[in-house]
């Protein structure tokens, strides 16, 4: 009698079911997410940015087919991640590449449109019978009320509220209080008094665009009216006139300038592409030539240094508490990794007033009377030991856990064969050790060479060279560039864009073949 067969493992199971209140969730996260699209979408259009646009429905379209389906298993895991690495590491590359080959900085922040919009409005002059305001100077909320944007709080005759920037007026929304018809709190902002609003050079100037070509300017601190323009364009010939002056303006790098060359060009420029202008300017300008190499040199050796000292240190008391023998190590190792606990800008800023010649901490207790800040050596020292303060406890929390996971049968194998401490060191803890962290010391490398905070806390750049102020002994390539291009009274994004894009090549190229030589560490293995 023939018995029946058994079934195949290869029989297909049913499926899985996912609880309700799972397929609630996952659909509720699903719908939020499409909302949250839907909002920027919105947003973004409103603005403008069709690229933007496009880009974030094609992140929408993603998440419902990824995550509506129960396909893509793998996609789920790597969405999450692929998104934001393009949003935090491709996205800033590639904008911060493309600003490069801009004018963008101060006095061209805006397009071309926009530009004339905002010089006419600067150009207008009250006439007879023209609406006026109960004016209230304000800034938004947290910003610098010397620098920040200009933002006029209006309340006319009828009680109506309107808040005006160098785009146009819109209704006051949110939480306001009033006195005598003038805004005296509004929500979101910061209304400036009469000191702040004096410090304001450019409130003289500034008026915001109305629906007719008007626009609204201040009378004062506390009084507005919409007046019309002295400036008239041309949109035919592209030109400007001033009805007042009856001088005509072009469009010339960037600005409105005088077609006969007398005189100065309106104030407001538009953003515009210069192609390699900032790349040329860059290695062509002779105050940055000047100091490159000297700069380069102590940069190089600085991360080189920084990566070496913080790592012995680090090392060493890693091997010291790695030691069975040792007692209360837990409570060792807790006060070692206290100074990576302390926020940088504290303990840079503690430390240079201990490098203070005079009243410092440093020259006190050791009786020197070494010029820490004013000699370019000293200076560079003490920023190591900043630096080695700062580091050594990363350095040593990496080394602890990678000793830990070192095989203990390596280990127990060589001491049998005879090898000394220093010999178990250098032929076997080295070269597994930097198995882990290998990677680890050229990023570190690469932080180093970019330690902005560090530098701009302590020192500043300073000492300076033959009192040259843009040349300092201790400046980084990076501060260097931030006082060249970020530093002056007229900010130049896009020059300081380029200048990030040498250092970002420079650093790959100096960081490759470090990776490489990591890669070949892995054959230790």
């Amino acid at each position: 009698m023939a018995t029946p067969a058994a079934p195949t493992q290869s029989a297909a199971l049913p499926p899985a079911k996912s609880a309700r209140w799972a397929i609630v969730t996952k659909w509720v996260a699903i719908a939020a997410a499409l909302a949250l699209c839907l909002y920027l979408v919105t947003k973004l259009a409103s603005a403008g940015y069709s690229l933007a646009v496009v880009g974030v429905a094609f992140v929408a379209m993603a998440v419902l087919v990824v995550y509506g389906t129960r396909k893509n298993v793998p996609a789920k895991y790597l969405l999450p991640g692929l998104l934001l690495l393009v949003g935090l590491q491709v996205w800033p590359i590639a904008y911060t590449a493309a600003t490069s080959f801009t004018n963008y900085g101060q006095g061209h922040l805006v397009s071309k449109e926009e530009a004339t919009k905002q010089n006419i409005a600067y150009s207008v002059q009250q006439v007879p019978g023209s609406p006026t305001y109960n004016l209230s100077v304000a800034v938004k909320e947290g910003q610098d009320v010397t620098k920040g944007d200009l933002y006029f709080l209006l309340a006319d005759e009828k009680g109506n509220k309107l808040v005006g920037d160098a785009k146009g007026t819109a209704p006051l929304a949110g939480a306001t209080e009033m006195s005598l018809g003038r805004i005296t709190s509004a929500e979101g902002f910061h209304i400036l008094n009469l000191g702040e609003a004096n410090r304001r050079k450019d409130l003289s100037a500034f008026a915001v665009p109305t629906d007719d070509g008007g626009g609204i300017k201040a009378s004062g601190a506390t009084q507005a009216f919409e007046g019309k323009p002295a400036l008239r364009l041309d949109e035919a010939k592209d030109e400007l006139l001033d009805s007042s002056t009856g001088t005509v303006y072009v469009a010339k790098n960037a600005r409105w300038e005088p077609k006969n060359g007398e005189g100065s060009p309106l104030a407001v420029g538009w953003k515009e592409n210069v192609g390699l202008k900032n790349y040329t300017n860059l290695f062509t300008n002779p105050t940055l030539r000047s100091g490159f190499l000297g700069i380069f040199a102590w940069n190089i050796a600085f991360a080189i240094l920084s990566v070496l000292t913080t790592f012995v240190l680090g090392m060493l008391l890693a091997l010291l508490l790695n030691d069975p023998r040792m007692k209360g190590k837990a409570i060792y190792r807790s006060l070692l990794i206290l100074p990576y606990a302390v926020p940088v800008f504290v303990s840079a800023l503690v430390w240079a007033s201990m490098f203070n010649q005079e009243f410092g901490l440093i020259n006190t207790m050791t009786g020197l009377h070494i010029d820490w800040m004013g000699d370019p050596w000293a200076a560079r020292a003490a920023i190591l030991l900043v630096n080695l303060w700062l580091g050594f406890p990363y350095m040593f929390v990496v080394c602890t856990g990678a000793l830990q996971s070192l095989p203990g049968d390596v280990m127990e194998a060589a001491r049998i064969d005879g090898a000394g401490p220093i010999r178990t060191l250098r032929s076997i803890t080295m070269p597994l050790l930097l198995v882990a962290v290998g990677p680890l010391l050229i990023a570190s490398f690469a932080f180093n060479f970019n330690n902005f905070g560090l530098i701009y806390l302590v020192t500043k750049g300073a000492p300076f060279v033959g009192g040259d102020t843009q040349i300092g002994s201790t400046d980084l390539l990076i501060t260097y560039a931030f006082r060249l291009a970020m530093d002056g009274t007229s900010p130049n994004f896009g020059f300081a864009s380029a200048i990030a894009v040498v250092i970002f090549i420079i650093v790959a190229l100096l960081s490759f073949p470090g990776f490489l030589r990591s890669k070949a560490l892995e054959e230790v293995n």
